[in-house]
């Protein structure tokens, strides 16, 4: 077993250990040492990293067999890799890192001492991640009301900065402690106490005074069936998300020339514009369509009992809706005209068609599209009398050519 040293000193950045054992680990090297104050992956909390005689740490893992600390380390060869056990060697933690986590977990205990107090809900699971973390409750559609008194409780024990004691407990020391939560260990128990506030069994690293945490805020609720995943972030992850929050409403009020108080106001009026705007949009585009479908049949080819309308629109749509239903619109007002087949097609980023004919024709589009989209290198379908398809980029010119045919012998 290794001696943890961040089990009785979170603050420790700098020891010196010797070397048990050199290894291979998943292909990168990897040392033993009989202490370090490296932190392994576990409990939900990442691992720590830094160097070890100036070769970076690239991950720290817990053995299952027998419990050592293996440390990942970089490079080739590092440190005489194989070189004789029992050379000393000095390890330097990242301490930024080992601070925000600290501040992280021992955050963890408060919010979730706080769910237990104010709504007798469980924490049912805990991951520190890389952005943000989270601690799952088990009580299913927790809203923001519910939650603010809880992160109000939260808050005023870290402004009341209460101390964080960590110590073992011998098992029948354990019966005496009021654990939020049973140890499923046995031997020794480390165990970890917000004076006055939260005692529990706990592995990780942690302040020594909860102001040291400086704020924690829950930023997101994800409800997941009969439990709500809480996201939060505390110390200067909360800093950095209120300094990026308050950027962009003070952008965002710059832009609107709104105070910030005043922005869901004017992200309503802003809304309710953009449905008009987009209410007119469409009453325009339909009296456009009725237009061009007027000038288009009045310009058709007769063909027998047709009158034959092709189009290749070269450009890319202005429609919000896309070239395709923008295609898909004209066709349809087409198809409204007594006697009229269209062929339609659309190039840009991909080659767009649309055939239709009025109703009453014997004439089936859809099988006319299938075969020109497979001429295409393309797919499409559709109804006898609409039918639409897409194709990869194609040259108008033959397009124009293809649909030109297509009216000679429809």
């Amino acid at each position: 077993m290794t001696e943890r040293l961040y089990y009785t000193d979170s603050y420790r950045t700098r020891f010196s250990a010797h070397t048990v054992e050199w290894l291979t680990w998943e292909g990168y090297p990897a040392v033993l040492l009989d202490r370090t104050a490296f932190y392994p992956a576990s409990g939900g909390q990442p691992a720590d990293r830094g160097t070890l005689g100036g070769v970076a740490v690239l991950d720290v893992v817990a053995r299952e067999k027998d419990g050592a600390i293996v440390h990942v380390l970089s490079g080739v060869d590092p440190l005489g890799f194989g070189k004789p056990k029992g050379s000393e060697i000095e390890g330097v933690l990242d301490w930024p890192r080992r601070f925000d986590h600290m501040q992280q977990h021992t955050g963890q205990h408060i919010l979730s001492a706080a769910f237990e107090r104010l709504l007798d809900a469980d924490t049912v699971g805990f991951h520190l991640g890389a952005e943000a973390s989270t601690v799952d409750i088990n009580v299913g559609q927790l809203d923001r009301a519910t939650i603010e008194p809880v992160e109000e409780l939260a808050n005023r024990v870290i402004w009341e900065n209460h101390a964080v004691n960590v110590r073992f407990f011998d098992q029948d020391e354990l019966a005496a402690l009021s654990l939020r939560r049973p140890p499923a260990v046995e031997g020794p128990v480390r165990i970890v106490e917000i004076a006055n506030f939260d005692v529990n069994a706990c592995g990780g690293t942690h302040v020594a005074r909860t102001g040291e945490i400086g704020l924690l805020k829950i930023v997101r609720l994800e409800h997941r069936g009969d439990e709500t995943r809480v996201e939060f972030l505390c110390g200067n992850r909360a800093l950095r998300d209120y300094r990026a929050r308050s950027e962009m409403t003070d952008c965002l009020s710059s832009r609107l020339t709104v105070g910030y108080w005043e922005l869901n106001q004017a992200v309503e009026r802003l809304q309710e514009e953009g449905k008009q705007l987009r209410r007119r949009l469409r009453r325009a585009r339909e009296r456009l369509l009725k237009a061009e479908a007027a000038e288009l049949v009045e310009a058709a080819v007769a063909r027998g009992p047709y009158r034959v309308v092709r189009q290749v629109r070269e450009r890319s749509s202005d429609s919000p809706e896309g070239v395709a239903e923008e295609l898909r619109g004209l066709a349809q007002e087409l198809m409204r005209r007594p006697g009229v087949v269209a062929l339609l097609a659309g190039v840009g980023e991909r080659t767009h068609l649309c055939f239709a004919c009025a109703e009453g024709l014997n004439l089936d589009v859809a099988s006319l599209l299938r075969e020109t989209c497979a001429a295409l290198g393309g797919k499409g379908g559709g109804r006898p009398h609409l039918a639409q398809g897409s194709a990869p980029p194609t040259d108008p010119a033959r397009l124009e050519a293809m649909l030109s045919d297509l009216s000679v012998n429809v």
